[in-house]
C-alpha cells in the first residue's frame, strides 16, 4: 500500500470541519452553566458523527484500506480515552471544580491536546518511517502499558490528591496563587484583591494571581501529554500515517469534553470496558509485532488487514461493554 500523504483537500476539508465545529461547540457553551447528561449526550453523538462523517470522506474520496485504518485509529483512542476520563474526575474533586466550570477546562485542556498531538505524531510517525525496527520499540512500549493498566486494577490504591501534583508545585514556584476560587477565572489582578477585600488568601504578594482554576488546568493538561505517550504509539501501531492518526486523534479528543459528562454518570456501569482495552492493548502489540518482523527480519505470509483490525478493534470494545451490562460488578465490590 502506498503512502497517503497529505493531501492538501483532505487538510482543508479536516481543518475546515474541526475550525467549525470547535466555534460552535465554543458559543454554545460559552458560559460556565452546568451541563446536563442529555446535553452532553446530544454533543457527543454531534462529534461521533462528525467522525464517521470523514470516514464516509476518506472511504469515497480515496479507498476503504486508508477509512478503515483511519477509523481504527479513531476507536482505539476513544477506548484509551475512557481512563484518561477517570483521571480528570479525580483532579477535578481535588480542587473541588463545578461542572460548569468542568467544561471550561476541559475546553482549555483539549485545545493543548491538539498541539502536543500534533507534535507527537509527527515525531513518532518519522521514528516509525525512518526503520522498522522502531516497531519493536513501540509495540513493548503499548505492552508495557498494557501490563502497567492491569497492575493497576488489581492494585487498591487510594484517589491520588491533585491539589499536590508537581505541576501544581511547579505553578505555585512561578507565580503567586490565590488559594480560592474567583467564578470561572483563571487569573486575578492584584488591584481587584484589593478592592474587594480579597487578598488574604494569597501565597505571597504579586501583580497577577493563578486560581485554583488553572492550577487544575495544569494538572489537566500534564496528565494528558502522560497519556499522549500510551495512546500516541498504540494508534501509530494501527495507522502509521501521520494525517490519518492526528486526524483520528484529534476527532476522538475533540469528542471527549462532551463524553466526559455521559461517561461521569455511566462510568460505574463499564466495569469491565477496562478489561477489553487491556486486552485490544496486548493485541496491538502482537500486531505491531508482527509486521515490524515482517519488515525488519523476513516476511512471515502473516497479515492483518487494515479491516480486520478494525473488527476485532470494535469486537473486543463490543465484548467490554456487554460482559459490563451481563456482569455488573456486586453493589459492595463497586463500594
Amino acid at each position: 500500500m502506498e503512502h497517503f500523504g497529505f493531501p492538501i483537500e483532505t487538510i482543508i476539508v479536516f481543518l475546515s470541519v474541526i475550525g467549525l465545529s470547535v466555534y460552535l461547540d465554543l458559543f454554545w457553551h460559552k458560559d460556565t452553566r452546568e451541563i446536563s447528561v442529555s446535553d452532553a449526550a446530544k454533543w457527543s453523538v454531534f462529534w461521533i458523527g462528525l467522525a464517521l462523517g470523514f470516514y464516509v470522506y476518506l472511504r469515497l474520496r480515496f479507498s476503504p484500506e486508508w477509512a478503515d485504518l483511519y477509523l481504527a485509529g479513531y476507536f482505539l483512542e476513544k477506548s484509551l480515552s475512557v481512563d484518561n476520563l477517570m483521571v480528570f474526575m479525580a483532579i477535578f474533586a481535588s480542587f473541588g471544580i463545578r461542572s460548569g466550570m468542568q467544561h471550561r477546562i476541559l475546553y482549555w485542556g483539549i485545545m493543548g491536546a491538539l498541539v502536543f498531538r500534533a507534535i507527537f505524531v509527527m515525531i513518532g510517525t518519522s521514528l516509525f518511517m525512518a526503520s522498522p525496527w522502531v516497531g519493536f520499540a513501540f509495540a513493548a512500549f503499548v505492552a508495557w502499558s498494557a501490563i502497567q493498566m492491569l497492575k493497576s486494577g488489581t492494585d487498591e490504591q487510594d484517589i491520588e490528591d491533585y491539589s499536590e501534583h508537581w505541576s501544581v508545585k511547579l505553578t505555585g514556584r512561578l507565580m503567586p496563587i490565590y488559594t480560592k476560587l474567583h467564578f470561572d477565572r483563571f487569573f486575578i489582578k492584584h488591584r481587584e484583591l484589593l478592592v474587594n477585600g480579597l487578598d488574604n488568601s494569597v501565597t505571597r504578594n504579586g501583580a497577577i494571581y493563578a486560581t485554583p482554576a488553572f492550577l487544575c488546568l495544569m494538572a489537566i493538561e500534564t496528565s494528558d501529554i502522560a497519556f499522549a505517550f500510551d495512546s500516541v504509539p498504540a494508534v501509530i501501531s494501527v495507522t502509521q500515517e501521520p494525517l490519518l492518526v492526528y486526524a483520528a486523534m484529534i476527532f476522538a479528543i475533540l469528542g471527549l469534553r462532551s463524553l466526559y459528562f455521559v461517561l461521569a454518570a455511566l462510568t460505574r456501569y463499564l466495569v469491565h470496558l477496562e478489561k477489553a482495552v487491556i486486552a485490544l492493548l496486548f493485541f496491538i502489540a502482537g500486531k505491531m509485532t508482527l509486521q515490524s518482523w515482517n519488515h525488519a527480519i523476513g516476511d512471515t505470509g502473516i497479515h492483518i488487514s487494515p479491516s480486520t483490525s478494525l473488527m476485532i478493534i470494535l469486537g473486543m470494545l463490543l465484548i467490554g461493554v456487554i460482559a459490563s451490562l451481563v456482569f455488573p460488578e456486586k453493589e459492595s465490590e463497586a463500594a
